[in-house]
């Protein structure tokens, strides 16, 4: 598969980007709707270029791509890097350090979900699962951890999910690999600790997505209710605010995570769940 990319918006009318994160380079994997778009959208607020990743119409991803680098000043480039193959996921991360200079921030934020009881889960689907949503940061932290050493600086940042921390029914290997991401988180924090490269995974509860709306079909059939009784009677239910997460505050704490104040903070889960584990 050829990796695509576009370049960022030539020329450019808006003045050059300030902000708390001005000058920083940034990879969001899964970054072309839901949680990933979001980040992408706050980090380029910020002052970071970024590199965009995930499927769609190329129009319309060349018009999101164009209009975030209009409205923030900053470059912006895609990639349709499959998340399943490691050597796309290397040349990705290779060519946006060509194109917009070495990987500061990386956020492995591509996932998919399915729902089945584990004796009818599909085999290929947790093959599938697991690769997207465990091996491909691993791939994404292997390509940048080295240079982010040697260079003293680095932010990786990772999607988990309230899944990481606590088990649901019906979603083995979701579970599976939203526990494994913490098990990562921590080794690469304890191996960049002392080199000023920071890794945390930022755990939200249920956010309405694209992802989310997919999961209230698939919920109804396996337990038989209403779209309305499954909002309110599976996701919600664990959510003592009873309310969704927005986009917009999982966006604004990968923006903390990805700054000078978040130095100290490494290897840790950091749960946007309205409530949900602490019960």
């Amino acid at each position: 598969m050829t990796i695509t990319a576009v370049p960022s918006v030539s020329p450019n009318l808006n003045p050059p980007a300030a902000g708390p994160l001005a000058g920083r380079n940034a990879v969001v994997t899964g970054s072309t709707s839901g949680i990933g778009l979001g980040i992408a959208r706050a980090l380029a607020a910020a002052g970071a270029s970024v590199t965009l990743n995930g499927f769609g119409e190329t129009a319309e991803i060349e018009r999101m791509r164009a209009e975030l680098a209009e409205q923030t000043g900053v470059a912006v480039r895609w990639s349709g890097a499959d998340m399943c193959r490691p050597e796309e996921i290397a040349a990705m991360i290779a060519e946006a350090e060509a194109a917009l200079g070495p990987v500061d921030i990386l956020v492995n934020n591509a996932g998919i979900q399915h729902v089945a009881p584990v004796e009818s889960f599909p085999a290929e689907r947790w093959d599938t699962l697991i690769a997207v949503t465990l091996s491909a940061p691993f791939h994404a932290i292997r390509a940048v951890f080295g240079g982010m050493k040697a260079r003293g600086w680095g932010r990786i940042i990772n999607t988990g999910s309230a899944h990481a921390l606590v088990a649901s029914p019906f979603k083995v290997a979701y579970v599976a690999a939203k526990h494994g991401i913490m098990g990562l988180t921590k080794v690469v924090a304890l191996e960049g600790a002392e080199f000023g490269v920071t890794c945390n995974t930022i755990c939200p509860g249920y956010v309405w997505t694209p992802m989310v709306e997919k999961q209230i079909e698939d919920q109804c059939k396996v337990h038989n209710k209403s779209r309305d009784e499954v909002m309110r009677d599976v996701l919600l239910a664990p959510q003592p605010t009873r309310r969704f997460v927005t986009i917009e505050e999982v966006g604004a704490l990968a923006v903390f995570l990805a700054g000078d104040a978040a130095r100290s903070i490494t290897g840790t889960a950091l749960s946007v769940d309205g409530g949900w584990v602490a019960r």
